[in-house]
């Protein structure tokens, strides 16, 4: 008899965990509860799968053969779909099963957990406080045990929301990377398929079933075959924001305590200017994007079953004028160039994923205010086409789970699943050490990320292993001559103690010869020591080569230098 499949990790292949005994087994989770005869049928479809036993649950605007899919409207209770959505598919193909449709704010339309004609869902730690949403009962559905994995959506916070208010891990992938086909759209542009699961690895595991570039899916993208120029295999140096937070007492407490933590986590971390970033959030709801909210169910809205706050919602999106929708994808683009800039210098930025935890009641009291105030830290991400995943952080003093969330560019899902990973005390799974055949190479000017003569790297076959910083007792020159400005870095002994700003590159060995011979004088390579102990290869200048040459170490590294040059 064949021995069944090793389980994928961080995925239970048996029962789910059993839900604590504090959690309200009278949650409306479901939307449709499979028949345990019709999840076996699924299961049978790949039992030797990498997921084989893994059941998980589908938000209720994914297609599942033979099961309406409602996004919580009652009006589409009558039509069964006829096929499944790819994501759907790729899961069942890996030996997993669905165990039935979740609840969710209608329409993908809230970030709450209480725009549901089938009921409000909340927190699994607190009857009082909302789940989040819009994927509520798919993340209820984890975090009581119920299931060990579940499909949700995020467009504008929707997955790692509920995640936060409910101490899960919630991947939103860069868009495209899972295909949308089978989705109910909210903001086809935007939308992006989602998992809960209750471990980094978990979520790793689902991904690696889930990314795929789908031909039938006009949304869908292929993943580079290596990370691409400028995202670090090894994420080291964290930005946060620079100044305070809008974020209500307890949260702002449980935040203090995330920063203290990510000392111990980032060898670096960096103060930003959040404000491009919000200003783009800004524009989701704010702009003409709702139009596209209307383009995708608008023909719904007239229904009985439909939320009257979703309509109140989405209904203006009828109205946006053409001139509108171009005037804002030229402001967002202006955006998108203004952060651009932070992702030079670092590799994810670290936010709360929420300002705070509203009550139920709150929500009611003011639906659409406290609503939109939950997305303050996480409408941006897919306008600016990043990667995001929430992480747990801990509790509130009151008992609640606060959550926060890694953000990176398009395509660094996998290094950025290694960085949470550090954080939740998960082995990550990306080695520090170069690959047989490669070595690392320190760069401190021209050749960084962005800068002139980078794309030789990139020629060479070079990878951006980590960003860094040296040792302490470096010192950095500004070096006369025509041409591309260029640094020349020196080992003095007396260089500032935290070190000068370096790239660490992995080359293979040939072309770390053909790199020698491309560099003119007073440049050179030689051992670089750098900030976490080890030594690599590195350019290097002579001393006589800085002796008329002007010190800008106090910059803290190139790219600060001619950022202060040119202020």
């Amino acid at each position: 008899m064949t021995p069944p499949p090793e389980p994928a990790a961080g995925l239970p292949s048996a029962a789910p965990a059993p839900a604590p005994a504090d959690v309200d087994p009278d949650q409306p989770v479901w939307i449709t509860r499979f028949a345990p005869e019709a999840v076996a049928r699924f299961a049978a479809e790949a039992p030797d799968g990498p997921l084989a036993g893994v059941r998980f649950a589908v938000k209720d605007n994914l297609d599942v053969a033979g099961y309406p899919t409602t996004a919580a409207c009652p009006d589409l209770a009558d039509r069964p779909a006829a096929t499944s959505a790819t994501a759907v598919r790729r899961l069942v193909a890996a030996g997993a099963a669905p165990a039935g449709k979740t609840n969710m704010d209608q329409f993908a339309t809230g970030l709450v957990g209480t725009r549901s004609p089938y009921g409000a869902c909340h927190s699994v730690h607190s009857p009082a406080h909302v789940s989040g949403g819009s994927s509520s009962g798919s993340a209820v559905a984890v975090a009581s045990g119920l299931v060990p994995l579940a499909l949700g959506t995020d467009t504008a916070g929707s997955g790692r929301v509920p995640a936060a208010f409910n101490g899960l891990v919630g991947l939103k992938p860069t868009r495209g990377l899972v295909s949308t086909r089978g989705l109910l759209p909210a903001c086809r542009s935007l939308d992006c398929v989602t998992t809960f699961t209750r471990t980094v690895a978990g979520a790793a595991s689902a991904l690696d079933v889930l990314a795929w570039a789908d031909p039938d899916d006009p949304w869908s993208r292929p993943a580079p075959p290596a990370p691409p120029p400028g995202v670090a295999t090894r994420m080291r140096t964290v930005a946060v924001p620079a100044g305070d937070l809008d974020l209500d007492p307890p949260h702002r407490a449980a935040w203090a305590a995330a920063l203290r933590r990510l000392d111990t986590v980032a060898a670096q971390v960096v103060p930003v200017d959040l404000g491009p970033f919000l200003a783009a959030a800004a524009l989701l709801y704010g702009g003409p994007w709702v139009a596209e909210r209307w383009a995708a169910f608008g023909t719904h809205l007239s229904g009985a079953g439909v939320d009257p706050t979703v309509r109140r919602i989405v209904t203006p999106g009828r109205d946006v004028a053409g001139p509108d929708v171009f005037a804002a994808l030229d402001r967002l683009a202006a955006l998108r160039r203004a952060t651009e800039q932070v992702w030079l210098d670092v590799d994810a930025l670290l936010l709360p994923v929420t300002p705070g935890h509203p009550t139920l009641a709150e929500v009611a009291a003011d639906p659409v205010g406290v609503n939109s105030r939950l997305g303050t830290y996480t409408n941006f991400v897919n306008l600016l086409d990043l990667c995001a995943v929430a992480v747990p952080a801990g509790t509130r003093a009151d008992g609640l789970p606060f959550g926060v969330q890694f953000v990176a560019p398009a395509f660094a899902d996998l290094p950025l699943l290694d960085l949470a990973a550090r954080w939740c005390g998960e082995p990550p799974r990306a080695v520090d050490a170069p690959s047989p055949g490669t070595a690392l190479v320190a760069v401190a000017g021209a050749h960084l990320t962005g800068m002139p003569l980078n794309p030789q790297l990139v020629a060479l076959g070079g990878r951006l292993h980590a960003r860094a910083r040296t040792a302490p007792g470096y010192r950095l020159y500004r070096l006369p001559g025509p041409g591309v400005a260029r640094p020349g870095l020196v080992f003095t002994g007396d260089g500032p103690d935290g070190g000068i700003a370096v790239e660490v590159w992995q080359l293979p060995q040939q072309a770390v010869g053909a790199l020698l011979g491309s560099i003119p004088p007073p440049l050179g390579l030689g051992p670089v020591g750098l900030d976490d102990g080890t030594t690599v290869t590195g350019f290097l200048a002579s001393d006589h080569g800085v002796r008329d040459a002007r010190d800008v170490s106090a910059t803290g590294g190139w790219r600060a230098a001619l950022r202060a040059d040119r202020a």
